[in-house]
Formats: C-alpha cells, structure tokens, sequence
C-alpha cells in the first residue's frame, strides 16, 4: 500500500465532506498504489499526479472517484489527459481544488 502525501491529504478535506475523509483515503491507497500499471516501485510523492487526477475528475463526489480509479487501473495516461494534466508534468501540481 502507498500511503498519501500530504498534498494528497489536503485536497481530500478540500473537496470531500469530513465524514468521507477516511473512505476515500482507503480508496486511493488501496485501489490506487502498486496495482496502477508501471507504479508498483512509486512512494507516495510520485503517485500525487495520478490522485490528483482523480481527485479532480471526481468534483468531491465518491462515485465519480471510484470512476477516476478504475480509469487509472486501465489506463492512467486518459485519466491524466481527462484532467488536464497530460501535457504538463507539473500541472497537477498548480492544480487547486
């Protein structure tokens, strides 16, 4: 399991309702680390452009989430294009929810 980053952390309680906060950890770090292809050796700190993606494509909305990471298990390179953060990989970094 990948843990979150801090950034990650703070873009949850940002978009999500604190009663979801500890789902949708559990969702990224479960659902979203070493089973997402060629990140099995990423750290947390790596792993932020691909939740972040998600966290953005989700609009602080669970089943969009879950949506956004069954993406990324398939193919990760749409979900960063979906959210805009293909062309740039330091967009998701400006990103602010």
């Amino acid at each position: 399991m990948i843990e979150l980053s801090e950034k990650t952390a703070g873009r949850i309680s940002t978009l999500f309702p604190k009663n979801q906060w500890r789902e949708v950890e559990d969702l990224l770090k479960i659902e979203c680390g070493e089973n997402i292809p060629f990140c099995e050796n990423s750290d947390k700190y790596e792993m932020e452009r691909i939740r972040f993606a998600i966290l953005k494509l989700s609009e602080g909305n669970i089943e969009k989430l879950v949506q956004g990471i069954e993406l990324a298990q398939t193919d990760w390179r749409d979900l960063l294009m979906m959210a805009g953060f293909g062309e740039d990989v330091e967009a998701h970094g400006k990103w602010k929810p």
